[in-house]
């Protein structure tokens, strides 16, 4: 104030032959004491009665009040009922000016619209969603923090803990917190305080009790840190970063600070303090005044940041603006006389503080760093903000340090601006601190909320087989299309590898050899069976039948040729129905070689009845038979869900596997089951004729083939529906082989071992010697 009034007075082109005064009043605790001093204002120095005006004295032209907007609202209830001037150099509020209630009001300050998307754009450009918040607990704390609220939902950031800051304005008593020990250990440590330095002292003071070294704080305010260096360590806020208002810098500013001492300003009792505290000069207590000893040349410049700030605060700034505005407007109004009014030589010009508002309202000027300044709450531009770094470490640094700038009006995704390498954090952190509740869910996981906490609070979630995530805290991962597999990671959709079991696969090639070498197995034993046809053993059991079930084999060994390879139509509908046809006519060729035995044997009674069966050989019919039961079952497979090519993207990672889906899988256990019946059915009858007296009886061979076969397909069907893809595909194939492959090793194993390795025992004299020597022993 001192510093625009002196440069207005020294200006010949502002209210010339007229030079500007101040008085300067204390702000009393309590709304009732601050009123007092008005009332000396209104009536003059040493009265206090409202409505009468009792000193010959000039009165004030104007009223500038501050720094909180608690002071500006006490005192602008009374200026208002005068209309008497009130300039506030303190933070803007949008409510004192929106709703009508002071007219006499006009706030310096730039407006704070965009401050809440300031601290925003902090929190998300440091990635901090894990929030606390201190906020003065009126009503312009109110506003902010719905504005706080709105805008952290909407740019996913969450609130740890709400603090409502209940103070005594200018008071250094703290009052503890409802919540201090959870938001002592909050996992939140980025903290937002909200509200002026002179509101919100007891709180700074409260945090500095606690040495809340770890924690990032993030003001609104640009602190007076000097006024706490006498009592308590500042480490506690060491770090924090400060939105302050963008000023440029007031020329001659320093060089008048440097030149104040009490002796150009002798009325300045706080120089004198200064001067006696730090410079050893003497005081004279009873009027507060030094009187000599001083050391020479003593400047403020002397004294370190942390005593005395020779920067230019925002209130300071804005009160030199306001001082500025008052002039000019006495100078528009001194002028607007001059022009209607003719004044008598040497009188002195007269006036009223309230006809100086329509100047007031109208002021647009540019000060002298270049800056506009308007009254009119209504035409204020936006603010643009300095972003400041507190460096107070070591102790009694005190350095606002500008490490960026916010400005609203700057294009999309511009409009904030930082410095890193200048930050400095709080003590004892060398890198960006982090402020969340959980962290963040990498590629390959899903967030997973936790019921009854923030949005910002969750667990990670590996993503489901074939779903993928390729960005952070994704909330669902998307599934691939069947055509894809997830890679390993989880982070991308890579191409399937169409396969199924080929003949150049490891497996299809065993199969394939397999299957091809027992078949020509089978061939080679029917072509033994065929050179000694009438051999005894040969023609024992009904050779017809023999070569019928020889055959039949070498065709089912041939079979699983059908499984390997690309699957198409016509394979899918020959693998399912060729198999079941194949071993209907193997099992019922069984059933008719047991039958035979047992009607030769076992048909006790004489006449007609088994003379017939024997001479029109009904045990052949059977094959014919038992063969159209299962072309009628296939037939019905086929007209109602005939198999069909089929894609599993499932079984095999990164793979696609055709292969055949048997349409209906209740015909394919239905031909199973008739199958299990053609083998009970055949492992009883030659279960039954096991015992009959023949020199080559083969019951034994057949009843115990039908136990492995059976055995075999019961094995079957659990390993079949543990399996998938190709595993599944060749395990049919190789329960097809060990079944035929069971039937021709232990029904006609034995037979050729005689054949080849045994010829003497395969004639007529061996069975004659045999039956001879039987019916001996047999006698005795």
């Amino acid at each position: 104030m001192m510093f625009a009034i002196e440069k207005i007075n020294s200006n010949p082109y502002i209210l010339p032959n007229t030079s500007l005064g101040f008085e300067v009043q204390n702000v009393r605790h309590g709304q009732r004491r601050t009123l007092v001093n008005l009332f000396g204002l209104f009536s003059g120095t040493g009265y206090a009665l409202p409505n009468y005006r009792c000193s010959r004295e000039s009165m004030s032209a104007a009223v500038l009040t501050g720094p909180s907007w608690a002071i500006t609202e006490y005192l602008g209830t009374l200026l208002d009922l005068y209309k008497f001037p009130q300039l506030s150099f303190g933070p803007f509020d949008t409510t004192l000016s929106e709703e009508g209630r002071f007219s006499s009001l006009y706030q310096v300050a730039p407006k704070d619209t965009y401050l809440t998307l300031g601290i925003v754009s902090l929190m998300l450009h440091f990635h901090w969603n894990w929030v606390g918040l201190f906020i003065i607990d009126d009503h312009k704390g109110a506003q902010i923090l719905s504005d706080l609220r709105s805008e952290l939902g909407k740019n996913g950031v969450c609130i740890a803990f709400v603090e409502m800051i209940l103070t005594i304005r200018g008071s250094f008593l703290t009052t503890p917190w409802k919540n201090q020990v959870q938001i002592l250990e909050s996992s939140a440590n980025v903290i937002i305080i909200y509200g002026d330095t002179d509101s919100l002292l007891s709180l700074i003071v409260n945090i500095m009790q606690k040495l809340v070294t770890w924690k990032v704080w993030v003001l609104n305010s640009h602190w007076d840190h000097s006024t706490f260096d006498n009592y308590f360590l500042l480490d506690a806020l060491h770090g924090a970063l400060i939105f302050s208002h963008h000023n440029e810098e007031i020329n001659n500013f320093t060089d008048f600070i440097q030149t104040a001492n009490p002796y150009k300003y002798p009325q300045d009792i706080y120089l004198h303090v200064l001067w006696h505290s730090f410079f050893n000069c003497s005081f004279f207590g009873e009027d507060c005044k030094i009187v000599d000893n001083c050391l020479p040349n003593a400047s403020l410049e002397f004294l370190p940041g942390n005593i005395f700030d020779m920067a230019m605060s925002e209130e300071s700034y804005n009160v030199y603006n306001a001082v500025y505005a008052v002039a000019h407007s006495l100078h528009e109004m001194t002028l607007h006389q001059v022009q209607f009014q003719t004044l008598g030589k040497g009188k002195e010009m007269v006036f009223f503080p309230w006809q100086l508002h329509p100047f007031l309202k109208n002021t647009q000027l540019i000060n002298h760093a270049g800056d506009q300044m308007v009254l009119d709450w209504k035409m204020k531009s936006q603010a643009e903000y300095d972003i400041l770094n507190f460096w107070n470490f070591p102790k009694g640094l005190g350095i606002n340090a500008k490490v960026g700038t916010f400005s609203p009006n700057a294009p999309e995704g511009q409009e904030l601006s930082l410095s890193y390498h200048m930050i400095q954090w709080a003590t004892g952190l060398t890198e960006i601190p982090q402020s969340v509740c959980s962290e963040s869910c990498h590629p390959e996981f899903m967030k997973t909320h936790r019921e009854g906490e923030a949005a910002c609070c969750f667990d990670c979630k590996q993503c489901p087989e074939n779903e993928i995530s390729n960005e952070t805290d994704v909330e669902q991962c998307v599934k691939c299309p069947e055509t894809h597999y997830a890679n390993t990671e989880k982070t991308h959709c890579q191409h399937n590898n169409l396969t199924f079991l080929s003949y150049d696969d490891p497996l299809g090639k065993i199969l394939n050899f397999i299957s091809l070498g027992f078949s020509s197995l089978t061939v080679v034993v029917l072509g033994v069976f065929l050179k000694h046809r009438d051999t005894p053993i040969v023609k024992a059991n009904n050779r017809h039948l023999s070569y019928i079930l020889l055959i039949t084999l070498t065709l089912c060994f041939l079979c699983p040729l059908l499984y390997i390879g690309h699957p198409s139509t016509v394979t899918c509908i020959l693998q399912q129905n060729t198999f079941g046809l194949l071993f209907t006519v193997a099992l019922s060729t069984v059933l008719a070689k047991t039958l035979t035995v047992l009607i030769a044997f076992k048909i006790t009674a004489p006449g007609r009845m088994r003379r017939w069966l024997l001479i029109a050989r009904a045990p052949n019919f059977i094959i014919p038979i038992c063969t159209l039961l299962q072309v009628v079952l296939s037939g019905i497979w086929l007209a109602t869900s005939p198999p069909f090519i089929d894609k599993d993207a499932h079984s095999e990672h990164g793979h696609i596997i055709i292969l055949c889906n048997k349409g209906s899988a209740i015909a394919f256990y239905c031909i199973l089951g008739y199958l299990g019946i053609l083998a009970i059915g055949s492992y009883f009858m030659a279960f039954l004729s096991r015992n009959l007296p023949d020199t080559f009886n083969e019951a034994k061979l057949l009843a115990f083939s039908m136990l492995v076969f059976c055995s075999v397909w019961v094995s079957f069907l659990p390993v079949y529906h543990s399996t998938k893809g190709k595993v599944m595909v060749a395990m049919e194939v190789l329960s097809i082989l060990a079944s035929s492959t069971s039937l021709l090793g232990i029904i006609f194993g034995p037979k050729c071992y005689i054949i080849l390795l045994r010829p003497e025992r395969n004639s007529l004299h061996h069975i004659r010697d045999k039956t001879y020597t039987t019916r001996k022993t047999l006698k005795t």
